[in-house]
């Protein structure tokens, strides 16, 4: 396989002890409803290094953040990272269940990540900026 034609390693990501549970018991009770969703995102927590909540590095995605990125060299989007209850994507509010919204979780400004979407395509997000998140419950 060449170099062109290997997928990219996932960059690491982490999460918060808190974000990683209250994730964890969303992908269990998922998992009959969105298979897909469930997985994509028990994948993305699988991989993640854990720590605690006052831990996590400043500028990490985590719940709540808001995200400035880039999704397949289009322009740059602004969004705010929440639990599905909480998405409005007229509001900037993008579920953590979507597939970008899963791609997000745990990285930092200036990581990238390359998947294959539900649709087979092969997409490339890339991370501008991090904003830590406010006092809304997200």
């Amino acid at each position: 396989m060449t170099t062109a034609t290997r997928r990219r390693r996932p960059p690491a990501i982490t999460l918060a002890r808190s974000d990683h549970e209250r994730l964890a018991n969303l992908a269990d009770a998922l998992a009959d409803r969105d298979a897909a969703a469930a997985d994509q995102l028990a994948a993305e927590l699988d991989r993640a290094r854990v720590v605690a909540d006052d831990r996590l590095a400043e500028g990490t995605v985590r719940m709540g953040a808001v995200v400035r990125f880039s999704l397949d060299g289009a322009e740059p989007r602004i969004v705010r990272l929440v639990y599905p209850g909480d998405a409005d994507i007229e509001q900037g509010r993008i579920s953590v269940l979507t597939p970008v919204g899963a791609a997000l979780i745990g990285l930092t400004a200036g990581q990238s990540i390359d998947w294959t979407g539900r649709d087979n395509r092969s997409h490339h997000l890339h991370v501008l900026e991090v904003t830590a998140e406010t006092s809304v419950d997200a």
